[in-house]
């Protein structure tokens, strides 16, 4: 970007790597799993706290980020995220147990959610115009970068040294940034009648948090254990207070009213089904890869390469012709593709061909995959008002998160209580209604914006 200023430069690294960190672990955490219960224990339930104890404080309180960044300075806020990632990242590679993991993943997942908001946040107050839409789109580059860095570095990782320097690799990017921003002249500008919601954040982590205990706990407590009942329903209470708390507070972190958008509210109804597709499948995929059909965790992280790859290569191709043929038609047709692909796991068998049996799923799950991301994202945001449209990517980041820990929560009943290839085949075909459900959601909900002519 030759007409940008140094400080600009440092302020797009800083957003960059603070963003990258977020998504890197992420895409580290699924090859890990296998090595983190053979040393650690626990088995399935472990695994799914492991990923769903960082989804849940991420996505509650993904939505009170903006604020705090309003109200206390975004280079102040991105600064405590930073620290704060950091040492859970650390805390998370010397865990002695699997207990003390999981908290240290929930301490993660708390310090991430203040990364993604007020990167981009930090970009959109300090580029303006033309080259604000440069700026994020080298953003949106850069951090898909971890998508291709993550597994496979965690792979290598996991293989060759340890699980635990998996967690590690984010110290570095971590370091550097917080560098950047002594260098950086960015001043913090804060607002003193900003309002923040921590009641309604508190009672939104403690209901997801209850009901997501329940729904991993329940294939060994059953559901006539009051330490099944109590807390599914003591969650679901909690987080309908948190909705109707939304309703009458000041300063939602939830605006509901944004939902009174035809395309806002379906393209989240589309998030749901899309995204938890995508945390199913990446997380069954990377996991049976390597305790089922053998692979090391290196390959297992380069099994899904394609995808990224593909995605790389055509999103931004797909965004311009979502921009010209409207979205309705990609948001349709690629989630069902992509529920094609997750159909072609159904032909992996006992005696296992990983080009024969998986690349060609990897192929047209990445090309569905491609056709839907950006048309779904643009719409959502570009349905809302762009005063707005901070809340909006963070309401649909939160609603992203939810579906993913959701579906990781009912991965018990959906494998039928083990990933042997029968589960993975189950997993699949859930995989596949998923995407289909989206698809369906979308060609019935979405309305294409109406053509501007000169």
């Amino acid at each position: 970007m030759p007409d940008t200023t140094t400080n600009q430069r440092l302020v797009l690294s800083i957003a960059v790597l603070a963003s990258f960190v977020a998504f890197l672990d992420g895409t580290v955490v699924n090859v890990a799993l296998p090595a983190i219960r053979n040393e650690l224990g626990g088995g399935l339930s472990t695994q799914q706290w492991v990923v769903d104890s960082y989804l849940i404080t991420l996505g509650a309180l993904i939505l009170v980020a903006g604020s705090v960044s309003d109200a206390y300075g975004r280079m102040l806020v991105l600064r405590i995220g930073l620290i704060g990632f950091g040492i859970a990242s650390v805390a998370i590679a010397a865990a002695p147990t699997a207990e003390f993991l999981i908290v240290a993943r929930a301490l993660q997942g708390a310090a991430g959610a203040f990364l993604v908001p007020s990167s981009l946040a930090l970009i959109t107050s300090t580029f303006h115009g033309p080259a604000q839409a440069r700026a994020i789109g080298t953003w949106t580059a850069l951090t898909t970068g971890a998508m291709v860095v993550g597994p496979v570095a965690g792979g290598l990782f996991t293989d060759y040294l340890s699980w635990r320097f998996a967690f590690l690799v984010n110290v570095l990017p971590i370091g550097v940034a917080l560098w950047l921003m002594v260098r950086a002249n960015v001043r913090d500008i804060r607002r003193p009648d900003a309002s923040i919601d921590w009641l309604g954040a508190i009672m939104c982590t403690l209901g997801l948090g209850a009901m997501v205990f329940a729904l991993i706990e329940q294939p060994n407590l059953g559901w006539s254990s009051p330490a099944t009942w109590v807390p599914l329903g003591g969650g679901a209470l909690l987080f309908l207070g948190f909705l109707l708390r939304q309703r009458t507070v000041r300063a939602p972190i939830l605006p509901l009213d944004l939902f009174r958008v035809r395309n806002f509210w379906t393209g989240n109804v589309a998030t749901v089904f899309v995204y938890a597709a995508l945390s199913l499948n990446g997380f069954v995929v990377a996991v049976y890869l390597q305790q089922s059909a053998g692979l090391t965790a290196t390959l297992a992280g380069l099994a899904s390469l394609p995808i990224t790859i593909l995605m790389i290569l055509l999103s931004s191709r797909v965004g311009d012709l979502a921009g010209h043929w409207g979205p309705r038609v990609f948001m349709t047709v690629g989630p069902v593709l992509m529920g094609v692909g997750s159909l072609l796991l159904l032909t992996v068998a006992a005696d296992f061909s990983y080009w024969w049996q998986v690349f060609p799923s990897m192929i047209v799950f990445g090309l569905g995959l491609s056709l839907t991301v950006t048309p779904l994202t643009s719409t959502i945001l570009g349905s809302i008002d762009s005063t707005r449209s901070g809340i909006a990517s963070a309401v649909n980041n939160a609603v992203s998160r939810v579906a993913g820990l959701v579906a990781i929560a009912l991965l018990a009943p959906i494998l039928g209580g083990e990933l042997d290839l029968e589960g993975f085949h189950r997993a699949a075909i859930v995989t596949a209604i998923l995407l289909v459900a989206g698809g369906v959601v979308s060609f019935l909900g979405i309305r294409n914006p109406a053509r501007e002519h000169a």
